[in-house]
């Protein structure tokens, strides 16, 4: 993956959420067109029944008629994976004006009050479409009503009902409350898609400017690794030395104190060496074949054994075994927060893993303070700490990139009884030998 500080990073993101919010706009359209047909339907009965108004019944039931059929092909579409174009909203919204243009044909061209209807189609477009494609939609609606002038089937009115006039203006009356409900239904299901796809947009941004983060990182941790081996050495061999001089061999106090230092200092140098051997080296290259159930135990057993707390249980009783990639990403990030959980409750650390389904489960919990709720909210942020050092707060960071990495996910929770709790959720398929080839 290549990096970089170009603000338009997430760029080929961007084309992926359009044609999501296109296809959430093509079905919003279908549910509009089965309230457009319910509400002819009920308008032609009224119109029919209530008023006594001659319409021709047929022919506007064989146009409602092709209109359900086209929007049964756009439900059929859209279990499809081809993408919503422009000009495929373009069509549809034509086709809609088309079935309207029809339908007042058959039931007194201009002098029927849905005419108002045609302004829907046109707020539909400037909000669906592209500007020119609205343009073009504007244009389609002034055709249709234009021809429509020219020819059209007038209304038979009953000789003892409401003249033309007051049928016109109760017609207005229900034109304009159609039009008012299906505007606000559909604008506002447009805007929550808007939204939806500015929070996804907003959070993919995010990830790639922590990404970009954990490269900078990377570099710097294998340069420090580079620059850390000289002196490294340099204390090894003095620790050496000292070891071998007599007055401070005699004194055992000093002598377990320089063993101590020596056992420090071979595990930072095991440390980078690591980090310089595992720098640009694929997943599969950096890690082995291992039984789950090993793999997990002697990560804690490793860690117990380093940080020695009175208490550090662990639970794998509900752990199913099978063969894993010992991976080294995973167990610095479980380490990572047993390191944490020891920082906040020195006095007790446990660990209790599972497997739920086809997520492996790892929860690690203490005794502490727990989080506050800042930590809480921007859980998986850089340099968000309460340990109050500079350039602390990388832990649960790195851990939630890990995480994330292999398809899961990291969740953080104050327990009831006191004391904090991660609950580490990662799919067993990424874990398996084969991912990692």
């Amino acid at each position: 993956m290549t990096h970089t500080n170009d603000p338009t990073v997430v760029a080929p993101a961007q084309p992926a959420l359009a044609v999501t919010t296109a296809r959430d706009n093509l079905f919003l359209l279908v549910q509009l067109r089965w309230i457009a047909v319910v509400g002819q339907v009920a308008t032609m009965a009224l119109v029919e029944l209530g008023m006594g108004v001659r319409l021709p019944l047929a022919q506007m039931g064989a146009v409602l008629a092709v209109f359900g059929l086209g929007n049964l092909f756009s439900l059929v579409r859209l279990r499809g994976a081809a993408p919503v174009t422009n000009i495929e909203l373009l069509l549809n919204l034509t086709f809609d004006t088309l079935v309207l243009t029809a339908l007042l044909y058959l039931s007194g061209g201009p002098t029927n009050p849905f005419t108002a209807l045609y302004l829907l189609q046109v707020i539909l477009g400037a909000v669906l479409l592209e500007a020119w494609a609205t343009w073009a939609m504007v244009l389609v609606s002034l055709l249709c009503f234009v021809g429509m002038t020219f020819a059209y089937q007038p209304l038979i009115l009953p000789p003892t009902g409401p003249d033309l006039f007051e049928l016109y203006i109760r017609g207005a009356l229900v034109g304009f409350a159609l039009d008012a409900v299906l505007l606000v239904f559909f604008i506002s299901r447009i805007n929550n898609n808007l939204r939806l796809r500015d929070q996804r947009l907003s959070a993919l941004r995010q990830r790639a400017v922590e990404e970009e983060h954990i490269v900078r990182m990377g570099l710097l941790a294998s340069g420090a690794a580079h620059e850390l081996g000289t002196p490294l050495a340099t204390l090894d061999v003095i620790l050496g030395d000292w070891r071998q001089m007599p007055k401070l061999a005699d004194d055992p106090e000093l002598a377990a104190e320089i063993e101590d230092m020596r056992s420090e200092v071979a595990r930072c140098k095991s440390i980078v060496t690591g980090v310089l051997l595992s720098a640009g080296e694929a997943r599969a290259e950096a890690a082995s074949a291992a039984s789950l159930r090993g793999y997990l135990a002697d990560i804690f057993e490793e860690w117990r054994a380093r940080r020695a707390p009175p208490i550090a249980t662990y639970d794998d009783s509900e752990l199913s075994d099978r063969k894993v990639v010992a991976d080294s990403a995973l167990k610095q990030a479980i380490t990572n927060v047993l390191d944490n959980a020891y920082e906040a409750s020195p006095e007790a650390v446990f660990m209790r893993v599972r497997i739920e389904g086809d997520q492996l489960v790892i929860v690690i919990h203490d005794l502490g303070p727990g989080f506050t709720g800042a930590m809480l909210a921007d859980i998986g942020r850089p340099y968000q700490s309460t340990k109050g050092r500079q350039g602390g707060g990388l832990g649960l960071f790195l851990v939630v990139n890990v995480v994330r990495k292999l398809g899961g996910r990291v969740q953080a929770r104050n327990r009831e009884i006191g004391g904090a709790e991660v609950k580490i959720t990662a799919p067993l398929s990424a874990l398996e030998i084969a991912a990692a080839r």
